[in-house]
């Protein structure tokens, strides 16, 4: 069955930087599109990034220029490098797989930004 397993996540300080990690397993990931979302208290999830299976990338207006999402088909991960993180960052970060026809979540990491 299909698995995203994300880890990377934890406490930082603002300015600083995270990486998160997301191995799936159990459909064929070189072909599949693939993102990181996020949830904060009280608020939506919303896309954060996404990639293509040939590598386009998509992020959105708050993370420009300082989240960079990136993939290694051969490791079927899915990475998501934060630099510059600031407060509002914080949440939980959900991966997410498009196997057509469905989609998959991950069990989500919490991020947690202090000032």
């Amino acid at each position: 069955q299909v698995q995203l397993v994300e880890s990377g996540g934890g406490l930082v300080q603002a300015g600083e930087s995270l990486r998160l990690s997301c191995a799936a397993s159990g459909f064929r990931f070189s072909i599949s599109d693939m993102g990181w979302y996020r949830q904060a208290p009280g608020k939506q999830r919303e896309l954060v990034a996404a990639i293509t299976s040939v590598g386009r990338t998509t992020y959105a207006d708050s993370v420009k220029g300082r989240f960079t999402i990136s993939r290694d088909n051969a490791k079927s991960t899915v990475y998501l490098q934060m630099d510059s993180l600031k407060p509002e960052d914080t949440a939980v970060y959900y991966c997410r797989a498009w196997v057509m026809p469905s989609n998959y979540w991950g069990q989500g990491t919490q991020v947690t930004v202090s000032s």
